[in-house]
């Protein structure tokens, strides 16, 4: 049986969709970004600090860290359009400059955020060359940044390129794992030692004590790949054929989520996820895990959820090291705070965000919470760890 066969024709018409009505990418495209773009009024740690300890005496006020947190910036050189749901506008060019602007902010705050996390969907473009040149010019605004991002890789991304051009491409931020971690004799925590396009994208890094992040590829199983391995392949069809018995998009149907924009978990790369959460609970870690899909059914608005969502829930609610789950992939942005005392957030989307707005956030680190400080159409959140933290 066929994956095409699989999914519905009505599923796999999402991304036709979106594909339509496209324009071919302007080589001026890049001198027009700075003539309109906006600035945003951001606080420095230091400013937030003072409002908190206002707020809240018994909140443990010292600031260990911060970072950026951004999701499907989706630019390509093409006039705006309605999204696949026909709920809202999409603002493709104008992406670029609101990307510029998010990283001006950041290179201005004080103390500097420790890095970006990037949360796939950079672009937009499906055709080869224009595909290229959308990343060209994505990527020289990401040059500018003064500290480094972490790049996850969503639905468009596979969509326009091959896992291997991916992991030769600057998006691939696999070099920045930790490769210091000793691994205890029931974690080996390492995740592959050559980079492999063949490979799940997943790594880990941790960028201040007792604190680690987590990348994993919520499109190990997926139907976008057009060179998708047969590994990956057979386990992709079985998935799906087990999970065919009922239509994919009836309302009510709790198969509703498996559509072509999302994807799935190897067994793979659960047990890799596993084996590292092990580790952290051993080491007395926080561990906040990202990726591009959301996987709490109450974390989204749209049907944009990892095909087995309960599966990765299983994992990492397992664990007492897991402060929370960061996403983007649905465009409206969502949050929930699950019985585990684990926070799902899922990032607004950059590119629905029209000219005066903005979306995207800086993540204040502290010994007791996390504070999101959203611009624009992200809010602003408290993030508490649960007290066995």
């Amino acid at each position: 049986m066929g994956l095409s066969f699989c999914l519905s024709r009505a599923s796999m018409g999402k991304a036709e969709l979106e594909a339509q009505g496209r324009a071919s990418p302007s080589l001026d495209a890049q001198d027009q970004i700075g003539k309109s773009a906006p600035t945003v009024p951001g606080p420095v740690a230091e400013k937030m600090s003072q409002m908190l300890q206002q707020s809240d005496g018994k909140s443990k006020s010292e600031l260990y860290f911060s970072f950026g947190v951004i999701a499907d910036i989706q630019y390509e050189d093409t006039d705006d359009r309605l999204n696949a749901w026909a709920t809202r506008m999409r603002y493709y060019r104008h992406s670029l400059r609101l990307l510029q602007s998010a990283i001006e902010e950041w290179n201005k705050e004080v103390p500097c955020p420790s890095f970006i996390l990037q949360l796939g969907d950079i672009i937009n473009s499906s055709v080869h060359q224009a595909s290229k040149m959308s990343l060209k010019c994505v990527l020289k605004q990401i040059e500018k940044s003064n500290v480094p991002f972490h790049h996850v890789w969503g639905n468009h991304e596979l969509r326009n390129f091959s896992r291997k051009f991916l992991t030769n491409s600057a998006l691939n931020s696999r070099h920045l794992e930790d490769k210091m971690v000793e691994a205890s004799a029931s974690a080996k925590v390492n995740c592959h030692e050559d980079p492999d396009p063949q490979n799940f994208y997943a790594y880990h890094f941790s960028p201040f004590t007792k604190f680690r992040f987590v990348m994993i590829d919520t499109f190990d199983l997926n139907v976008v790949e057009k060179d998708i391995c047969s590994t990956r392949y057979e386990e992709t069809e079985a998935f799906l054929h087990l999970n065919a018995s009922r239509s994919p998009n009836e309302g009510q149907d709790n198969k509703a989520h498996i559509l072509s924009l999302n994807g799935g978990i190897s067994k793979d790369q659960l047990d890799w996820l596993d084996r590292l959460l092990t580790f952290s609970d051993e080491n007395k870690e926080k561990v906040i895990v990202f990726g591009h899909v959301p996987i709490h059914p109450e974390s989204k608005k749209n049907p944009c959820l990892a095909w087995n969502y309960r599966d990765v829930l299983a994992v990492l609610q397992s664990h007492k090291c897991v402060v929370c789950y960061l996403a983007g992939h649905d465009h409206d942005g969502g949050y929930c705070l699950d019985s585990h005392g684990i926070h799902y957030v899922t990032l607004e989307g950059l590119v629905e965000s029209p000219p005066g707005s903005h979306a995207f956030g800086t993540v204040y680190v502290y010994e007791d919470r996390m504070i999101l400080h959203g611009r624009g159409r992200t809010r602003n959140r408290v993030l508490y760890y649960r007290r066995d933290q």
